[in-house]
């Protein structure tokens, strides 16, 4: 137990010098009813917010790290010290139960999201009609490239691609991506006028003033967006559960609402 302590204390080291300001304050990680939260980046803002509540109402302090979903699953399978995975998608969820890495038991189904196209908010393209076949390329220009989570592995890179292709504009495009490490860069991309058009989730764009919405993928392109939620083996458990909890309850479920999204 000792060694393991030794290396939970290291990991909290290692992510709090990797990720600096995601982490906050990782010292008090150590307490009893604090938790270290790992969680997708669109959920950044509504998390955030519900952590401060938390706070609030005297139930424990929590730390996020945000990133990909894939990253963050990764650093859970080395031994990341993570009490709680948000993920937004369900195949990295998956992915780390069969390895043993989280709790069957308490794992939940919690948000859902949409997939939209974005643009700069001074950008001249005003709607851009999605459907079977329609011309991406034209919308992106000779030397524009599309803005998108990393579809190898980010969640709404994967959802972005198999909207594509669904509407048959995948070949159109693929060659003319620009992948991002996550879905908040991608944004990012969009917002400082790098890239002319983005692929991002719905509460992606609202969370921004420099973007507008042209287009949304019908909910039939994709899979269903579905982010589980489940507490870490060898994290905190009993910690985890009120925390779970709360995420479900009627003042966390107000604040997903208000960030635009579904609530499961």
């Amino acid at each position: 137990m000792a060694f393991m302590k030794r290396i939970r204390h290291l990991w909290v080291l290692v992510l709090l010098f990797s990720f600096g300001p995601n982490l906050g304050t990782c010292v008090a990680a150590s307490a009893v009813n604090d938790l270290v939260v790992f969680a997708a980046a669109s959920t950044t803002n509504a998390l955030g917010e519900i952590g401060t509540l938390y706070e609030a109402r005297g139930m424990g302090h929590v730390t996020f790290s945000f990133a990909s979903s894939s990253t963050l699953a990764k650093q859970i399978e080395s031994g990341a010290p993570a009490d709680v995975f948000l993920s937004a998608d369900v195949p990295w969820m998956t992915y780390l139960e069969d390895k043993k890495k989280v709790a069957p038991e308490n794992r939940q189904e919690l948000l859902g999201n949409r997939i939209v196209l974005v643009v700069p908010a001074d950008s001249p393209v005003k709607a851009v009609e999605i459907e079977p076949g329609f011309s991406l390329s034209n919308v992106l220009g000779k030397e524009g490239r599309l803005s998108m989570g990393d579809p190898e592995h980010v969640p709404a890179g994967k959802y972005g691609r198999k909207a594509l292709e669904q509407m048959g504009v995948w070949d159109q495009v693929k060659d003319r991506l620009a992948p991002m490490k996550d879905v908040r860069a991608a944004l990012v991309m969009v917002e400082r006028g790098e890239a002319p058009l983005g692929l991002v989730y719905a509460t992606d764009a609202a969370i921004s003033q420099k973007v507008r919405v042209v287009g949304i993928f019908p909910s039939d392109s994709h899979s269903p967006i579905v982010y589980p939620v489940a507490a870490v083996s060898g994290g905190k458990m009993e910690a985890a559960k009120p925390f779970l909890t709360f995420l479900k309850g009627s003042e966390a479920r107000a604040i997903f609402l208000k960030y635009g999204f579904d609530v499961r």
